[in-house]
């Protein structure tokens, strides 16, 4: 048993406890246990501390179930390690913010955001396809309950139409697995890559697109990828601010990670030939997204259509099959989680004060709540990428990538960055400037301890990976380097070997086809 193993079932642990002990003991229990993961969980940092690594550690490897060929396989990377960290760090986070907010069924909540942990934990750490699609479900149960019990008005609404959208994409891949497991015996990942990078597993064009698309379009619909993302907004709105918290930072980012991990290593060919429809659609995500944020009444549904905006963005790095491009993806996924996070937190904490998530409701709130005020503009000034904060970097490495594929790329996605400074700038203008109604002077108060307490690791990460990305971005860059030459098993131009020494010079042409084949 490694630390990997114990940070993974630590969760399910808790949430069997939690469950059977009484509603008096669960808040505490689950903050102690939730910060007592964390603490545990910065164990993982110590084989990639300052090492460009791409190396897996931690990592066990055990028969599950005899037939059909089931592992119990898990490790990690550079890919895995900060999305594991970031769920680990926000689920104490996310009880802190809940300790007045839920007062039905307390137990029940917070073991159910455990059990959300123990998921997400699960999905970034397997390594065998089944187990991966195991973990994958597993999330949907406890975020299903978490909206539709401890969510707003029209949250059965919300909660059926998550689930719905979520399982019809995870049918399809489930198919594309089991197809994968009838062609090459096994559903051990890093197997299934050596069998491909070897030539003993072979997936004709007929295969790879129809896989392909099975894998992505689960990943796409949880993203969420234009036009798939109609699920969100609402799910966002009808969420309690934990379950929106968990949903927009950790959840959405299980696609993404699902992109990077999987569709790129095992059906190169059919990535690279969807790369320009995909491109297409993102930034028709990031512009529309933006937009239609700039017209939203309600501050939830506002974030959550910037999240479809941001998210646009990590999709677009991905698909430029660049390094810079990719970097600026993976590193944009923490960005979103750590920004968008905070902010749905600040929502959170207004709402709780004036009950309402209208910004016609509020106006003012500089004037009775400056530390809050002060600490959500910061965030403001983060999500919309201002230099020496975390999203700059991000998107920064995101344009560079796409602009090495097409200045119009570029061009196009930049529009994104200049409409979120618009929509997030106007939402802090109506919300905290001009003077306060009544019912703000009432109801608002400035920030307490304990939302100090929970957002504030959140502030400090938005400067530290803002100024410090080198620590960060090291393990991720060995990781997207050798996913990028995984990308290229099935290229139609590959050289397996180097071509046989001879006294006379090679024909042009046969040169040529070499010079294509290495810089593809």
């Amino acid at each position: 048993m490694t630390l990997l193993d114990i940070v993974l079932f630590l969760p399910l642990v808790a949430f069997i406890v939690i469950l059977a002990l009484p509603n008096t003991l669960s808040r505490t229990l689950a903050l102690a246990t939730s910060t007592g993961i964390f603490i545990v969980s910065l164990g993982l940092l110590a084989p990639f501390l300052g090492k460009p690594t791409s190396a897996v550690s931690f990592e066990t490897n055990l028969i599950w179930i005899q037939s059909p060929a089931i592992r119990y396989h898990i490790s990690l990377d550079g890919l895995g390690l900060w999305l594991l960290l970031l769920s680990t760090m926000l689920t104490p986070l996310c009880v802190l913010i809940s300790w007045n907010y839920i007062t039905d069924r307390v137990k029940e909540y917070y073991a159910f955001l455990l059990l959300l942990e123990f998921g997400v934990i699960g999905v970034f750490v397997s390594m065998d396809l089944f187990l991966f699609y195991v973990f994958w479900e597993v999330t949907l149960v406890p975020m299903y309950f978490l909206i539709g019990i401890w969510g707003h008005d029209r949250r059965i609404y919300a909660t059926v139409k998550f689930f719905l959208y979520t399982m019809a994409g995870s049918v399809l891949m489930l198919a594309a697995i089991l197809y994968l497991y009838s062609r090459a015996g096994t559903f051990d990942y890093p197997m299934i890559l050596q069998l491909l990078s070897s030539g003993r597993l072979q997936l004709t064009a007929a295969e790879q697109l129809p896989l392909f698309l099975a894998f992505f379009i689960a990943f796409a619909i949880k993203v969420p990828l234009f036009p798939l993302h109609t699920w969100l907004p609402d799910a966002h709105v009808e969420a309690p601010t934990a379950g929106s918290v968990m949903l927009a930072s950790v959840m959405l980012k299980m696609g993404t990670y699902g992109i990077v991990r999987f569709c790129l290593p095992m059906f190169g060919n059919a990535a690279h030939q969807c790369a320009p429809v995909i491109i297409a659609l993102a930034i028709i995500g990031i512009i529309y997204g933006a937009l239609v944020a700039l017209v939203q009444p309600n501050m939830k549904k506002l974030v959550a259509y910037s999240s479809v905006s941001h998210l646009g963005f990590v999709v677009l790095g991905i698909f430029t099959f660049t390094q810079q491009g990719m970097d600026g993806a993976v590193y944009q996924m923490l960005n979103h989680g750590i920004s968008t996070g905070a902010l749905f937190m600040l929502v959170g904490f207004l709402y709780e004060r004036n009950h309402s998530l209208e910004i016609k409701s509020y106006g003012g709130v500089a004037n009775v709540a400056p530390v809050l005020s002060v600490i959500f503009m910061v965030t403001t000034l983060a999500s919309i990428g201002l230099p020496v904060l975390n999203n700059f970097v991000g998107e920064f490495l995101v344009l560079q990538g796409a602009a090495i594929v097409s200045w119009k790329y570029a061009a196009l996605a930049g529009l994104g960055v200049i409409f979120s400074a618009c929509y997030m700038l106007w939402l802090y203008q109506r919300a905290f400037f001009g003077e306060a109604s009544e019912s703000v002077r009432h109801h608002i108060t400035d920030i307490n301890k304990r939302e100090l307490l929970a957002i504030a690791p959140l502030v400090i990460l938005m400067v530290w990976m803002g100024t410090g990305t080198s620590l960060f971005l090291k393990p991720i860059t060995a990781v997207n380097a050798q996913i990028l030459e995984q990308s290229k098993i099935n290229v139609e131009y590959q050289v397996k070997a180097p071509p046989a020494p001879s006294a006379e010079p090679a024909p042009a042409t046969t040169a040529a086809v070499v010079e294509v084949a290495r810089a593809r």
